[in-house]
């Protein structure tokens, strides 16, 4: 499968995990950490991938390229400031890390058709997915703009750039469920997560 060399993949695992307990990056999926998992589907599309995180020993055994926030605090706001900064190239795509369900094929498409618009976001029943959409660099200086004014919601940039939204029919048509969206907040919502996936894999 071809790997995007014009985009990075940029993983984000700067949350503090309040509602998991543990750092839930390192809780197992199907005999896999969470991390690893997003890991190796975004290494199976880009050239490239880099983790931004604030803890980034419990990280260094990847061997990827990581990065602490420029300025900490600012929740996802930060991470994708950061990783704006950080890339090589023109644009990323920004996942979260505690997203079991990534699909490469939705991904691909969402990268395919980014040329052009500053931004491409999942939007689902008018709920915009900021952490798995794609950012192009040209969006820098309207994030240090909000940061500025002290606005850390990452929805207040979408006005402010050019943004190209893929709505739930575009979506279902790579992903039938919409699980590449399901992320992990809670104990209890992982077991079901892996409950629901032995019963449809089977054992």
């Amino acid at each position: 499968m071809h790997l995007f060399e014009d985009v990075t993949g940029v993983i984000l695992a700067g949350g503090k995990s309040s509602r998991f307990g543990p750092n839930k990056a390192f809780a197992m999926v199907e005999g896999t950490p969470l991390i690893e998992r997003v890991l190796t589907i975004m290494r199976s599309l880009f050239q490239r991938t880099i983790l931004i995180t604030n803890t980034p020993d419990e990280y260094s055994y990847l061997g990827i390229p990581i990065y602490q926030d420029i300025i900490k605090g600012l929740g996802p706001l930060g991470g994708i400031y950061t990783g704006l900064t950080e890339i090589l190239n023109e644009a990323g795509f920004f996942v979260a890390c505690d997203m079991p369900s990534l699909n490469p094929e939705l991904i691909r498409h969402l990268v395919e058709v980014g040329k052009g618009p500053d931004v491409v976001v999942p939007r689902i029943d008018g709920k915009l997915e900021a952490l798995h959409a794609l950012y192009s660099k040209r969006c820098k200086p309207e994030v240090e703009r909000l940061i500025e004014a002290g606005i850390y919601q990452v929805i207040q940039l979408f006005p402010r750039v050019s943004v190209r939204h893929v709505d739930d029919d575009e979506l279902r048509e790579f992903d039938p469920g919409l699980r590449s969206f399901f992320n992990v907040n809670r104990p209890r919502e992982l077991e079901g997560f892996v409950q629901r996936s032995k019963r449809e894999n089977g054992p």
